[in-house]
């Protein structure tokens, strides 16, 4: 039997109802800080993990590099270098396994026009607290510096000769046309080769 109500100087007393719940909308709830995964230096602290034999530890990381220049091309300015790595922890030191991958610019060797790629080198290099020079890479204490391998890597990768097109025509050596775009007029007799020695012999 449900309780009577309560009765006042002038009449029932209503009491109090339970407030009720609000309901929460999705776009008001407080939202979770998400943390970037990669890192912007390429000298990694080497945490308590990577400090016994056979630990590894993966490595992202996005990082601009100056002054990587080869004899005819170069890392493009301003264009971050992609480096995924895995490292592990061996008897010896680190080692360091991955793919490097970065965007070129250089001029056409042939017609000297703008020219560019990308450029993807896998690498497998070995760390270590007394490294050998031109073989192994220097590691400290507490951190990786992966810069100086990096650094080697795209610049053993950079293109030596670099071509706008296999059958670019180049640039006229007589008028300095480029043959791609437009013709010449200019003679393009050969020499015989067995001849060829003469003509710098002055008379």
């Amino acid at each position: 039997m449900p309780p009577l109500p309560r009765l006042g100087p002038t009449g029932p007393v209503r009491l109090p109802c339970k407030p009720e719940k609000l309901a929460v909308r999705p776009d008001r709830r407080p939202k979770r800080a998400i943390m970037p995964s990669t890192s912007t230096t390429l000298r990694i602290p080497l945490a308590a993990a990577l400090r016994h034999p056979g630990n590894a530890r993966p490595v992202a990381v996005s990082a601009e590099l100056d002054g990587l220049s080869g004899v005819a091309a170069e890392i493009t300015a301003g264009s971050p270098v992609a480096v995924e790595l895995l490292l592990e922890r061996v008897p010896e030191g680190i080692v360091v396994r991955g793919t490097l991958r970065a965007a070129w610019s250089a001029a056409c060797s042939r017609c000297i026009e703008p020219v560019g790629g990308e450029i993807s080198v896998h690498v497998d290099e070995l760390f270590e607290l007394n490294p050998l020079e031109g073989e192994t890479y220097k590691l400290d204490e507490d951190v990786i510096d992966l810069e100086p391998m990096v650094r080697d890597a795209l610049l053993l990768e950079l293109p030596l000769a670099p071509l706008c097109d296999a059958e670019c025509a180049g640039l006229c050596a007589t008028c300095g046309v480029n043959r791609n775009l437009a013709r010449c007029e200019c003679a393009t007799t050969e020499i015989d080769p067995r001849w060829a020695a003469l003509r710098s012999l002055e008379l």
